[in-house]
Protein backbone atom coordinates (compact mmCIF):
# COMPACT_ATOMS: atom_id res chain seq x y z
CA UNK A 1 0.00 0.00 0.00
CA UNK A 2 1.36 3.41 -0.96
CA UNK A 3 1.85 6.24 1.50
CA UNK A 4 -1.19 8.09 0.15
CA UNK A 5 -3.40 5.02 0.29
CA UNK A 6 -2.23 4.35 3.84
CA UNK A 7 -3.24 7.87 4.87
CA UNK A 8 -6.71 7.31 3.44
CA UNK A 9 -7.06 3.73 4.66
CA UNK A 10 -7.71 4.50 8.32
CA UNK A 11 -10.07 7.24 9.42
CA UNK A 12 -8.46 9.99 11.43
CA UNK A 13 -10.30 12.26 13.81
CA UNK A 14 -11.22 15.58 12.25
CA UNK A 15 -9.97 18.79 13.77
CA UNK A 16 -12.99 20.55 15.23
CA UNK A 17 -13.29 24.25 14.40
CA UNK A 18 -13.11 26.47 17.48
CA UNK A 19 -16.34 26.47 19.47
CA UNK A 20 -15.39 29.50 21.54
CA UNK A 21 -14.51 32.97 20.42
CA UNK A 22 -12.09 33.01 17.50
CA UNK A 23 -11.44 35.66 14.93
CA UNK A 24 -13.06 35.34 11.52
CA UNK A 25 -9.92 34.19 9.72
CA UNK A 26 -9.31 31.39 12.22
CA UNK A 27 -12.96 30.34 12.03
CA UNK A 28 -13.07 30.29 8.21
CA UNK A 29 -9.80 28.42 7.76
CA UNK A 30 -10.72 25.93 10.50
CA UNK A 31 -14.11 25.20 8.95
CA UNK A 32 -12.51 24.74 5.53
CA UNK A 33 -9.96 22.32 6.97
CA UNK A 34 -12.75 20.44 8.75
CA UNK A 35 -14.55 20.03 5.43
CA UNK A 36 -11.34 18.77 3.78
CA UNK A 37 -10.91 16.23 6.56
CA UNK A 38 -14.55 15.18 6.16
CA UNK A 39 -13.92 14.28 2.51
CA UNK A 40 -10.88 12.20 3.54
CA UNK A 41 -13.02 10.49 6.19
CA UNK A 42 -15.66 9.61 3.58
CA UNK A 43 -12.98 7.93 1.44
CA UNK A 44 -11.23 6.11 4.27
CA UNK A 45 -10.94 2.34 4.11
CA UNK A 46 -12.04 1.91 0.50
CA UNK A 47 -10.17 0.24 -2.31
CA UNK A 48 -9.22 2.12 -5.48
CA UNK A 49 -12.04 0.34 -7.29
CA UNK A 50 -14.58 1.33 -4.64
CA UNK A 51 -13.37 4.93 -4.84
CA UNK A 52 -14.01 4.81 -8.61
CA UNK A 53 -17.49 3.31 -8.20
CA UNK A 54 -20.19 5.46 -9.74
CA UNK A 55 -22.62 4.37 -7.09
CA UNK A 56 -25.61 6.51 -8.03
CA UNK A 57 -26.46 5.93 -11.70
CA UNK A 58 -26.85 7.69 -14.06
CA UNK A 59 -24.44 10.15 -12.44
CA UNK A 60 -20.74 9.97 -13.33
CA UNK A 61 -19.89 11.08 -9.79
CA UNK A 62 -17.60 8.91 -7.65
CA UNK A 63 -15.63 9.50 -4.48
CA UNK A 64 -12.40 9.54 -6.49
CA UNK A 65 -13.98 11.97 -8.92
CA UNK A 66 -14.86 14.23 -5.99
CA UNK A 67 -11.27 14.12 -4.73
CA UNK A 68 -9.99 15.01 -8.19
CA UNK A 69 -12.63 17.72 -8.61
CA UNK A 70 -11.83 19.32 -5.28
CA UNK A 71 -8.11 19.25 -6.10
CA UNK A 72 -9.01 21.25 -9.22
CA UNK A 73 -11.21 23.64 -7.25
CA UNK A 74 -8.36 24.23 -4.77
CA UNK A 75 -5.93 24.85 -7.65
CA UNK A 76 -8.28 27.15 -9.47
CA UNK A 77 -9.41 29.39 -6.62
CA UNK A 78 -6.27 29.63 -4.55
CA UNK A 79 -3.47 29.41 -7.09
CA UNK A 80 -5.03 30.85 -10.22
CA UNK A 81 -7.50 33.37 -8.80
CA UNK A 82 -5.94 34.52 -5.52
CA UNK A 83 -2.26 33.99 -6.32
CA UNK A 84 -2.36 35.02 -9.97
CA UNK A 85 -0.77 31.83 -11.28
CA UNK A 86 -1.78 30.30 -14.59
CA UNK A 87 -1.66 26.65 -13.58
CA UNK A 88 -3.37 24.25 -15.96
CA UNK A 89 -5.72 21.56 -14.79
CA UNK A 90 -4.13 18.42 -13.38
CA UNK A 91 -6.33 16.20 -15.56
CA UNK A 92 -7.19 16.92 -19.17
CA UNK A 93 -10.52 15.94 -20.64
CA UNK A 94 -10.96 13.65 -23.58
CA UNK A 95 -14.36 15.20 -24.33
CA UNK A 96 -14.51 18.98 -24.86
CA UNK A 97 -16.84 20.71 -22.44
CA UNK A 98 -16.70 17.96 -19.82
CA UNK A 99 -14.77 17.87 -16.58
CA UNK A 100 -11.87 15.43 -16.65
CA UNK A 101 -11.97 15.27 -12.84
CA UNK A 102 -14.91 12.87 -12.90
CA UNK A 103 -13.50 10.64 -15.67
CA UNK A 104 -11.97 8.08 -13.33
CA UNK A 105 -12.01 4.86 -15.35
CA UNK A 106 -8.22 4.93 -15.78
CA UNK A 107 -7.49 7.20 -12.81
CA UNK A 108 -4.80 6.44 -10.27
CA UNK A 109 -6.23 6.85 -6.75
CA UNK A 110 -2.81 7.38 -5.15
CA UNK A 111 -1.99 10.11 -7.66
CA UNK A 112 -5.35 11.80 -7.07
CA UNK A 113 -4.90 11.90 -3.29
CA UNK A 114 -1.30 13.04 -3.65
CA UNK A 115 -2.35 15.93 -5.90
CA UNK A 116 -5.31 16.83 -3.66
CA UNK A 117 -3.11 16.92 -0.54
CA UNK A 118 -0.49 19.02 -2.39
CA UNK A 119 -3.13 21.46 -3.66
CA UNK A 120 -4.59 21.81 -0.15
CA UNK A 121 -1.10 22.56 1.22
CA UNK A 122 -0.52 25.17 -1.51
CA UNK A 123 -3.92 26.69 -0.76
CA UNK A 124 -3.04 27.03 2.93
CA UNK A 125 0.23 28.73 1.94
CA UNK A 126 -1.61 31.22 -0.30
CA UNK A 127 -4.02 32.04 2.53
CA UNK A 128 -1.15 32.42 5.01
CA UNK A 129 0.60 34.86 2.67
CA UNK A 130 -2.42 37.17 2.42
CA UNK A 131 -2.61 39.91 5.00
CA UNK A 132 -6.34 40.36 5.31
CA UNK A 133 -9.65 38.68 4.59
CA UNK A 134 -10.49 41.92 2.82
CA UNK A 135 -7.56 41.56 0.40
CA UNK A 136 -8.91 41.49 -3.14
CA UNK A 137 -7.75 40.33 -6.53
CA UNK A 138 -9.14 41.04 -9.98
CA UNK A 139 -9.77 37.96 -12.06
CA UNK A 140 -11.63 37.77 -15.38
CA UNK A 141 -13.58 40.99 -15.03
CA UNK A 142 -14.53 40.38 -11.41
CA UNK A 143 -13.05 41.12 -8.00
CA UNK A 144 -12.73 38.50 -5.27
CA UNK A 145 -11.77 38.82 -1.62
CA UNK A 146 -10.01 36.18 0.41
CA UNK A 147 -13.14 36.10 2.62
CA UNK A 148 -15.32 35.30 -0.41
CA UNK A 149 -13.01 32.51 -1.59
CA UNK A 150 -12.79 30.88 1.84
CA UNK A 151 -16.57 31.05 2.27
CA UNK A 152 -17.14 29.69 -1.23
CA UNK A 153 -14.70 26.83 -0.60
CA UNK A 154 -16.50 25.84 2.62
CA UNK A 155 -19.75 25.76 0.63
CA UNK A 156 -18.13 23.79 -2.21
CA UNK A 157 -16.77 21.12 0.13
CA UNK A 158 -19.95 20.94 2.22
CA UNK A 159 -22.08 20.38 -0.89
CA UNK A 160 -19.77 17.71 -2.24
CA UNK A 161 -19.43 16.07 1.17
CA UNK A 162 -23.20 15.59 1.01
CA UNK A 163 -22.66 13.78 -2.29
CA UNK A 164 -19.87 11.78 -0.66
CA UNK A 165 -22.26 10.68 2.10
CA UNK A 166 -24.65 9.21 -0.46
CA UNK A 167 -21.89 7.61 -2.52
CA UNK A 168 -20.26 6.01 0.52
CA UNK A 169 -23.54 4.67 1.86
CA UNK A 170 -24.32 3.14 -1.54
CA UNK A 171 -20.86 1.55 -1.78
CA UNK A 172 -20.67 -0.18 1.60
CA UNK A 173 -23.49 1.04 3.82
CA UNK A 174 -21.24 3.28 5.92
CA UNK A 175 -23.03 6.35 7.20
CA UNK A 176 -21.95 9.16 9.40
CA UNK A 177 -21.55 12.87 9.64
Amino acid sequence: MSEIAARVAAPRPRTEPPHAAADERVSLTAFLQYQRETLAMKCAGLTAEQLKDRAVPPSDMSLLGLVRHLAEVERSWFRNVLNGEAVRANWQTRVPGEYADFDVADADADEAFEIWHAECARSRAVVDAMDSLDATVDFRDDTYSLRYVLTHMIEEYARHNGHADLLRERIDGATGE
